[in-house]
């Protein structure tokens, strides 16, 4: 259960006590772990009366399951999922130690607070309100929280759909973070239902050279070849491609704003502070994240290397990695160190209209749009095994709050209020689809 706190809603409890535990996650397999976590998300749903089940592949990365049974068992089940790693934080950039689960100006503040221990909190509160009221959602849900999703899944989800694929069975959609939140135009609150993800291709860039003393004359540098590429690449300003989703998404922020649907990038740019996530779901980019080479001050390398995150539309993958091989030059090596697929379900249907219809009924005017996502979830592998997955994490935002500038960033934090309004919203979701 969670930790007691008078004055504080069980759902804001919940996700400080997740946030408390440390379950960084540097990628390539360095990482703290979930598993103490994991066992909070068990014994909880212990509480609850289910039975929770493990999977842990690889010591430490630890993956919890539970099923709750549903008033109609002749509809197909529910996957309501989060996972339970972060992104490292580093604690001297923060105004609070990021792991403490702080509480001050009405928020939550830590590493966490919004991808996702905050959707994992409402997950489980939601089913928990549910339950506790000798009442049964309105099909079987699959609860499941995985480790390693800040990885790409390769340790977590990835290997549960692998080896555990019994888990999703009669599953045949999924619910998960990223979408639901609301952002402000002007004087007006606006959701953003997340509807699809695009692909990510992690590539890393290798130059090599001539070794040689750091005073020579040496054009053969790795160094200079490859700071070439990662200038080249990091600067090329890819081209704006529509899918049917972003079509929509541009045509009805065009009507809310003002704006032309002709120009995208304007459109995008009208949503304020959400700008920056949102133009990012219209084309490919192509960001730097870091760089190795050398290893004295006066001794030239004879190898170089940098890493790219690489986000493409989905079914783009071959062209955009085509480009990047032409941006970069002959000279410089593309390695691929993890790929996945993009994602894009249709905007409509029985699970849609539910979700515009929970957000309705606790913000009523409020518009619901489509939107795809720069980054990518869990859904991913859920949809080897043909379940079709949705961001659907309802939040509730104050107009001032940069929230999309929260995901990996420094004070990373949210409000409590709308905390209590996403629980509320997934609850009515969860009794009425």
């Amino acid at each position: 259960m969670p930790s007691p706190d008078l004055g504080l809603p069980e759902v804001a409890s919940v996700a400080r006590d997740l946030i408390r535990f440390d379950t960084t996650n540097h990628g390539g397999g360095r990482a703290a772990g979930e598993r103490e976590a994991a066992e909070y998300v068990g014994a909880y749903l212990e509480n609850l009366g289910l039975t929770p089940e493990y999977y842990e592949p690889i010591p430490r990365r630890t993956n919890v399951m539970a099923r709750v049974p549903g008033r109609n068992r002749d509809k197909p089940a529910l996957v309501l999922h989060g996972h339970l790693d972060v992104v490292p934080a580093i604690a001297e950039d923060w105004s609070v130690d990021p792991f403490a689960g702080v509480v001050k100006d009405g928020m939550l503040w830590g590493r966490g607070a919004v991808d996702m221990k905050d959707m994992d909190a409402m997950i489980l509160t939601s089913v928990a309100e549910i339950l506790r009221a000798g009442e049964q959602p309105e099909r079987d849900l699959v609860l499941a929280f995985f480790a390693d999703e800040e990885n790409g899944g390769v340790e977590g989800s990835a290997l549960v759909v692998k080896d555990r694929p019994e888990w999703f069975t009669g599953a045949t959609e999924a619910i998960s973070e990223v979408g639901g939140y609301s952002i402000a135009l002007g004087d007006r609150r606006v959701y953003l239902l997340q509807v699809g993800e695009k692909a990510l291709v992690w590539i890393r860039l290798v130059a090599r050279g001539r070794a040689a003393h750091g005073s020579s004359v040496h054009a053969d540098n790795a160094v200079t070849a490859l700071a070439e590429a990662v200038a080249a690449l990091g600067r090329t300003e890819w081209p704006v491609t529509l899918t049917e989703t972003t079509r929509e998404m541009v045509e009805r922020l065009a009507e809310l704003t003002g704006q032309s649907a002709t120009d995208p990038d304007a459109v995008a740019r009208a949503t304020g502070a959400a700008s920056g996530f949102l133009r990012s779901t219209l084309r490919t980019t192509t960001n730097p994240t870091g760089l190795v080479a050398g290893y004295k001050h006066n001794v030239i390398p004879d190898r170089a290397e940098a890493l790219i995150d690489v986000r493409v539309l989905p079914g783009t993958e071959a062209a955009a990695l085509a480009d990047i091989r032409r941006i970069v030059g002959d000279g410089v090596e593309v390695q691929i160190v993890h790929q996945d697929i993009g994602l894009e379900v249709p905007f409509g249907g029985d699970i849609v209209d539910a979700m515009v219809g929970a957000l309705g009924r606790r913000d009523p005017g409020a518009p619901v749009i489509p939107y795809l996502m720069g980054g990518g979830t869990d859904n991913k592998a859920l949809a080897t095994l043909g379940i079709a997955g949705y961001g659907f994490a309802p939040l509730r935002l104050p107009a001032a709050l940069d929230f999309t500038g929260m995901f990996h960033g420094v004070d990373e934090r949210v409000p409590i209020d709308a905390l209590v309004f996403g629980q509320s919203v997934l609850t009515d979701l969860l009794r009425t689809y």
